[in-house]
């Protein structure tokens, strides 16, 4: 951990790792699909021959958040344990074992005059990520930028400042190992949140990208400062509807997965929508199994006319995203008006019709213009690990660039490249 004593110094230190990782940049970005697998796999094996070191980082990550009087919750997102390292581990592997995403020809044509034109994909170059607490997050970012050819620069949440740096040396293991530059996965060192800052900034025009992970109040101040690209989610607001021609049987396990599997997840389901046609044979079944998991309901009075222990919801509950074991239940009558309501206060993260209607469901999947759109599936699937692309970095919801899951192959971007035999243009 450094601690600065003036904004000069800081400045300095940040200017230097910008700066190396504009240096590490070619190097990665001319690596063949052998070499980076190589530094993935020896950085696999280091984190579980250091694990007794990262234990004790991490330990004195978890002592200093207890004496600031964290909640327990958080203190759970720190800790790790051998569980959690061997998961850590067993993802940077699992990432090595992806294809190689840079040198994809994504198009190939040629043109009357004989140019042939290949659309080529390639690394984006320097990625800033910044994120809170998961310490784990130093090596599925780190894994997934070196695996898709990239320099990052890593600034974890000042409480996971520890542990976040023992990770970081096992990844530049497997750099050295392989003959790239260490300085290809850094760890920003200091906790001083101008740093933050410096990063958004461009660090003197070497940063490429920024990606935050974490809350809305970091998103939001990333997304209000940053003076180069970002790729990030604000939030995920997502909804369940259940359509008049719904199953009960799916109905009912697809809301309670959606909601309790894990309610701290950005694909957990905030609002469920029923149809007024099965309110009672389909919405109060499902409230009943919430409650049961202990959901606090929250609902319009149709809905606490038919299960009368339901809140009253309020129009800031259509807005809110609780990740907690609440939830906001609407009547609506029909399929428009449910595409209406997520339009109007969706966040276009991840939206599920549950129906046996198959026109029904593509009318849905179609207007809905959310990253993830489902059919009789839980939102919990919004994950990179479920699509199978490995670990991510976060569910993107913006139009431009990746939506949705943010794995290796969404890290690059592409060029053209254009073969000639002396043609000039007239």
């Amino acid at each position: 951990m450094t601690v600065h004593n003036s904004s000069d110094a800081l400045a300095a230190e940040m200017v230097a790792i910008g700066a190396a990782a504009r240096d590490a940049a070619r190097a990665m970005r001319e690596a063949s699909g052998e070499t980076k697998t190589k530094a993935l796999k020896v950085a696999a094996a280091a984190i579980r021959r250091r694990a007794a070191e990262i234990m004790t980082a991490n330990q004195g990550d978890i002592e200093a958040a207890k004496a600031a009087n964290m909640p327990a919750n958080m203190i759970d997102r720190l800790a790790l344990n051998d569980a959690r390292i061997e998961a850590m581990a067993a993802g940077v592997e699992i990432v090595a074992a992806l294809p190689d995403p840079v040198g994809r020809e994504l198009a190939r044509w040629s043109r009357p005059n004989g140019l042939d034109i290949a659309r080529v994909s390639t690394p984006i170059g320097v990625i800033g990520i910044i994120y809170e607490s998961r310490p784990n997050v130093t090596a599925d970012a780190g894994a997934l930028a070196l695996k898709a050819g990239n320099v990052a620069i890593l600034r974890g949440g000042s409480d996971s400042i520890r542990s976040s740096g023992a990770i970081q040396k096992a990844m530049a293991e497997g750099l050295a190992a392989a003959g790239l530059p260490e300085t290809a996965i850094q760890v920003v060192k200091t906790t001083d949140r101008a740093a933050v800052g410096m990063m958004l900034e461009g660090l003197n025009g070497t940063v490429d990208l920024i990606i935050p992970r974490g809350g809305k109040g970091l998103t939001g101040r990333v997304l209000n400062e940053a003076r180069v690209p970002v790729l990030a989610h604000l939030e995920g607001l997502c909804h369940v509807f259940l359509h008049a021609k719904a199953d009960l049987a799916k109905a009912r396990s697809i809301a309670l997965n959606a909601k309790m599997r894990r309610t701290s997840v950005c694909g957990a389901a905030e609002t469920l929508l029923v149809d007024r046609a099965v309110l009672k044979s389909h919405g109060l079944p499902v409230l009943e199994d919430l409650a049961k998991a202990g959901c606090e309901i929250r609902g319009d009075e149709a809905v606490r006319a038919v299960y009368p222990s339901a809140k009253l919801a309020t129009e800031e509950d259509w807005k809110t995203e609780y990740l907690d074991a609440i939830i906001a239940v609407r009547t609506v009558d029909g399929l428009e008006e449910a595409i209406r309501h997520i339009e109007h206060y969706g966040s276009h993260h991840t939206d599920s019709i549950v129906t046996e209607d198959a026109a029904a469901a593509e009318i849905f999947m179609n207007s809905v213009d959310s990253a993830i759109v489902l059919w009789n599936a839980s939102t919990q699937f919004a994950d990179g690990g479920e699509f199978g692309m490995g670990a991510e970095i976060g569910i993107g919801t913006g139009k431009m660039h990746a939506r949705g899951p943010v794995g290796a192959e969404q890290l690059t971007t592409f060029k053209y490249v254009v073969r000639g035999n002396g043609q000039t243009r007239p």
